[in-house]
Formats: C-alpha cells, sequence, structure tokens
C-alpha cells in the first residue's frame, strides 16, 4: 500500500472525516506520515552530514532518449477528463496560509534545508539530482499534489496555491533541484487540468503509483527574441494525426524523461502535445545552462515526429496554451520567492558577524539599507504571486496578476541575487558560499518558460 493509498480514509493509517474533506488535507497527512517514517533517515534529513554524495555528470550528453517504458492506451476517447473544482472563495482579502497549508510549508521547507541544501552543490557540478532525493519528493506526493482525488492524486480543489507554497519551499533549499522534482508533477497537473478522459486513463496511473516517470513541460526554444507565444516549433496535420519538427531548449531531465507536452504552431495558434519520449524522431542532448544546473536541462530536437490525433492537450485555440503559459510563469515567481528567501537569510547574519574597521558591516547604513531592500522587494513579489496564485486557484481571471507578479519577480529577483553577492564581498564569487549560485539561479526567472508550473 502506497503512502498515501494508506492516508486515505478507512486505511491503516486513515483521515477524520473532517481531514479527508480539506483539499489538502491529504497531502498535510503524508508529511506528516513521512516526518515518522524512516524515509528522511535513508536520505539523511535528521543528520546533515550523513548526506550520500550523489556524483554522475550530465554534461555533454547526446543520445536518442533511452526510456522504454509503454503507456498503455485506455480510457473512452472523445470524452472530457475529470476536473477538480475552483477553491471556495473565502470572500475577503486574505492571502495567509491556512492551518494545513502552512503545515505543508513547514514539512517541506525542514526537508528543503536539510536535505536539498546540502546536495545542492554538487547537484550543480555534476548537473544531476540525487535519485534519493527525487524519489523522497515521491514520498511527500509532489507528482499528485495537482491530481484530482478521484484520479489516485490528493487534490479536491484546485491546487495552484498550494503548488505555489510548495515551489516556494522547495527553492530555499535549491531551484535547481525544485525544479528537477517538481517537473514530473507539473505534466501530472497539465493533465489533470486539461486532459481527455482517455489521456488521464493512460497516463495518470503511471505518475499516482509507486514507479513515478520523468516527465517535462518543453516550451522554450533556442531562437533570438523567442516569443513563448510563437512557438517556432510546428506541428503538421496528417491523415493519422501530426507531425512535430522544431527545438526546445532549457527541458528538465530531459535525458531521462519518458513523457513531454510540448508547445507548437499548429495552423498559426500554439497548442500542446503529448509526447512520449520512444516516439521516433525525438534527440536529446545536454544543454547545460548558467543557473538551474540540478534539474539536468537538456535541449529536444524533434524531426518528423509524428503523433496520433488525440496527442493534443486541450483546446487547439490557444487558450490552453496560454493558460499553461501563465500556470508556468506563476511556478517561476514562487521559485524566485523562495531562492530570495534564501539569499536574505543566509546574508542577514553574514553582514551582523563579518567585521570591517572593528565593527559589524551591518552597522554601516549602505548595507543595512541594502539588506533592508531585500526584504521590501522580497514581500512584495511575495504578496503579488500569493493573489496570483489565490485567483488562479478560485478559477478566476489571473492575466494581469500573473504578469505584474512576473514582471516584479524577473526585475526584483535577479537585483536580489546581485545584492546578495554585493553584500558578501569577495565572499560572494567564490563557490564556498551558495550566494553565487543563487545569483545564477535567479536570472532564470524572466528566461525560462515552461519546465514547470501549478
Amino acid at each position: 500500500m502506497s503512502l498515501i493509498q494508506s492516508l486515505k480514509p478507512g486505511g491503516k493509517h486513515g483521515l477524520s472525516s473532517k481531514e479527508s474533506r480539506d483539499p489538502i488535507g491529504y497531502a498535510v497527512a503524508a508529511l506528516n506520515r513521512l516526518a515518522q517514517s524512516d524515509l528522511i533517515d535513508r536520505v539523511g534529513l535528521r543528520k546533515a552530514s550523513e548526506q550520500v554524495v550523489f556524483s554522475a555528470t550530465r554534461s555533454g550528453f547526446k543520445a536518442a532518449t533511452t526510456a522504454n517504458r509503454t503507456f498503455a492506451k485506455a480510457g473512452k476517447k472523445g470524452k472530457q477528463g475529470v476536473r477538480a473544482p475552483a477553491a471556495t472563495p473565502k470572500g475577503v482579502f486574505d492571502l495567509t496560509p491556512t492551518e494545513d497549508e502552512q503545515m505543508l510549508v513547514d514539512v517541506v521547507t525542514e526537508f528543503a534545508e536539510e536535505v536539498v541544501r546540502p546536495a545542492a552543490a554538487e547537484a550543480n557540478e555534476t548537473c544531476t539530482a540525487p535519485e534519493a532525493l527525487l524519489k523522497a519528493g515521491l514520498e511527500i506526493g509532489l507528482p499528485i499534489l495537482g491530481v484530482p482525488e478521484s484520479l489516485g492524486g490528493i487534490s479536491e480543489e484546485r491546487s495552484a496555491m498550494a503548488g505555489t507554497l510548495v515551489a516556494e519551499a522547495l527553492a530555499k533549499g535549491d531551484m535547481g533541484l525544485a525544479v528537477a522534482a517538481l517537473a514530473p508533477g507539473s505534466v501530472a497537473t497539465a493533465l489533470g487540468l486539461w486532459g481527455t478522459d482517455a489521456q488521464q486513463q493512460t497516463y495518470l496511473p503511471a505518475f499516482t503509483g509507486d514507479d513515478v516517470p520523468a516527465a517535462a513541460l518543453a516550451l522554450t526554444e533556442p531562437t533570438v527574441l523567442f516569443d513563448v507565444l510563437s512557438p517556432s516549433t510546428t506541428a503538421e496535420k496528417t491523415a493519422d494525426g501530426f507531425v512535430l519538427n522544431g527545438v526546445k531548449t532549457l527541458v528538465p531531465r530531459g535525458a531521462e524523461a519518458e513523457l513531454f507536452i510540448i508547445g507548437a504552431s499548429l495552423e498559426g495558434e500554439p497548442v500542446l502535445f503529448l509526447v512520449e519520449s520512444s516516439t521516433p524522431g525525438i534527440t536529446v542532448d545536454g544543454d547545460p545552462a548558467m543557473g538551474v544546473r540540478a534539474a539536468s536541462l537538456a535541449k529536444l530536437t524533434l524531426t518528423d515526429v509524428a503523433v496520433p490525433a488525440d496527442a493534443v492537450l486541450g483546446a487547439t485555440d490557444g487558450t490552453t496554451y496560454l493558460e499553461c503559459v501563465r500556470l508556468s510563469r506563476l511556478a517561476w515567481c514562487a521559485l524566485a520567492v523562495g531562492t530570495g528567501q534564501a539569499v536574505l537569510d543566509y546574508v542577514t547574519p553574514y553582514v551582523k558577524q563579518r567585521e570591517a574597521f572593528g565593527e559589524p558591516i551591518a552597522h554601516r547604513q549602505s548595507v543595512a539599507f541594502m539588506v533592508a531592500n531585500i526584504a521590501i522587494e522580497l514581500q512584495s513579489m511575495r504578496l503579488l504571486t500569493y493573489k496570483a496564485a489565490s485567483r488562479a486557484a478560485a478559477g478566476k481571471d489571473f492575466a494581469r496578476e500573473v504578469a505584474l507578479a512576473r514582471k516584479l519577480c524577473a526585475d526584483k529577483g535577479m537585483l536580489i541575487g546581485l545584492d546578495g553577492v554585493q553584500l558578501l564581498g569577495g565572499h560572494g564569487f567564490v563557490k564556498e558560499h551558495p550566494v553565487e549560485r543563487w545569483y545564477r539561479d535567479l536570472r532564470a526567472i524572466g528566461v525560462m518558460e515552461g519546465s514547470v508550473l501549478v
């Protein structure tokens, strides 16, 4: 019996009726159960000094995809899939996390600080995420956080807010590892939001089982002045379905992914396609970047990749694609907030302890004001991101809110990273301190599209 199954009513560790009605009750209970299990001992949560060093370089590889999983076709063609209902509005402007959401944040934050962060430096160098860390992410329900409960997930309502909180908490440990851990769940969430019955019954059982496949959302392209809403990757209609041609870049865990959601232009409109990695014509190249290196970024080259007619995910008029872009940008905003918080938490004690001219540098107004500005901008980023997430969860239009959040997070996130390096002086430039890595990661917020969504 899986951890989540054991937490459902009637299971060995069943929830109360009140917990079973809560939209994230299963997630919280799962995390509490994890805290009592020996899993955290196996990955070094209780003793960070026992963290195993994982080393398996992914830079420079070039190969066809090697994943061989076969997704058995199931479900009824043409039937609409299951949709989680919108979250119930509170009726007041209150972005404070609920008690259960805060419990979720607390446990994931502990996991990020004591497991993710110690593994981050090595993962950054090798461009790969530790397998044990990814498995621990599966145990706490990351792949099924946005999957409707009726389909084997843990979401009874739209989970944009919970997903935002989780992304922020994970990013406090490391943005690259957060992206690697969240990528499969992003694909599962997309299937829960827009998949047909046949698509959900075919693919979601793999994400709700014990052997969760790596998967990725591929929207970014290596073109000058890239516009995510006008992808250069093309989809041509054929008698049997569609043929895709193009290149996607910065795809997390691309070499091991078994399922992709790929954005392509179909008759002038951007459309999402489900593409299994075993489909002929897909080639993967290592694509290590300046930041987010632990996510094992890759470049996909699609050459006459034939997919069936039912590979289209959602609508073909561009509306589904646009919503996907907005939810992805929301996720990146949450990652920026989490990484920015890590910077603030690191530099604050540093400037109080670091002495120059006989006193802590925090006594200098220029230093104190810089730290204060980080805190001010970070809180602004957080509030805009939470507001966009709450509207998305309630099924309301959040286009304006997510646009504002992304603009602020892209601009101020980079500034926070820059100020963090500046406050550490020479220490900010060396790898002994993690701030230089956080600075490189924060540069990705205004560049990367897709990869993750909430």
